[in-house]
């Protein structure tokens, strides 16, 4: 299945989700939810708990519940208890807690935002910019970001009209741009920048962002130009917007004497901030 994978905000508290493309559904992962709905020290060891209690009863809940990967506090993907928004309507009921109605209509909104996007893409770009900022990024940062959402988009509607497939062709195609502008193959800059399975562009610092959106952008415009006929044709085209970004950051650094390609990452900048916010808020 299509699957992409999401962190939903209640109450201040992170919920893990994967959405399935195919069957138009929600994924949440249980213990997440026990944490929010408990408070307990040990949300893990409540539902093994609560899993074996409710096994013994009969119920359809612990037989019925899925696993799937995702990420952990460490940074790696380990699989968990999911469950689709309908059988955990059935779970809260499970657990007391006073945060079981209004986890409810949270939930019943969730169920419903992806298909309410689909309807209206804007809602996407309102519910990112609002996750974004959740997770302390800056503004100026965000309104790159989203504006290198929208140039993507361009780009792989472009290479869909050429009939690539959006997989194995999408990914050698953005490699080949990654590499003809950073010199480093989408692998190589997340080394780079310590990264596993987090996103690329949700690591990558204003400039990088504007340089990859150039060669994105101008690759798309090289290939509405060139109309090439084969993925071979289509690799020539990324290589040469790639390039195009590439004479933009050798100029920059050669204006400024430093290298637009850093290891600074998302976690490593955002750890900054509650210090200084700390500190003006002292003044």
């Amino acid at each position: 299945m299509t699957k992409q994978n999401e962190i939903k905000i209640f109450e201040d508290k992170k919920v893990r989700t994967v959405w399935d493309a195919e069957q138009k559904k929600w994924y949440i992962s249980i213990v997440d939810v026990v944490a929010v709905l408990t408070d307990s020290p040990n949300p893990r060891k409540y539902w093994s708990v609560l899993k074996t209690r409710l096994k013994a009863e009969g119920s359809q809940m612990t037989t019925n519940c899925s696993q799937l990967k995702m990420q952990s506090a460490d940074g790696k993907f380990y699989l968990t208890d999911v469950a689709d928004t309908e059988q955990l309507f059935r779970l809260v009921q499970s657990i007391p807690s006073p945060k079981a109605e209004p986890f409810k209509l949270w939930l019943a909104k969730v169920a419903t935002e992806r298909l309410d996007e689909m309807q209206d893409p804007e809602l996407s770009i309102d519910r990112a910019l609002e996750q974004y900022l959740y997770l302390g990024y800056s503004e100026n940062w965000i309104n790159q970001r989203l504006k290198s959402i929208e140039i993507r988009k361009e780009l792989t509607d472009e290479w869909r009209k050429r009939g690539l497939k959006e997989d194995v062709q999408f990914a050698t195609l953005t490699d080949i741009i990654t590499k003809a502008w950073s010199d480093k193959t989408t692998k190589e800059y997340k080394v780079l920048k310590g990264l596993k399975k987090e996103n690329l562009r949700d690591n990558m610092t204003n400039t990088e962002l504007i340089l990859n959106m150039l060669a994105e952008a101008s690759t798309k415009d090289i290939s509405e130009a060139t109309n090439p006929d084969t993925f071979e044709d289509s690799k020539q085209v990324a290589k040469q917007g790639g390039h195009v970004a590439r004479v933009a950051r050798k100029e920059l650094e050669a204006r400024t004497g430093k290298k637009v390609i850093t290891s600074l990452n998302a976690k490593t900048a955002l750890q900054l901030k509650p210090s200084v916010t700390t500190k003006k808020k002292k003044k």
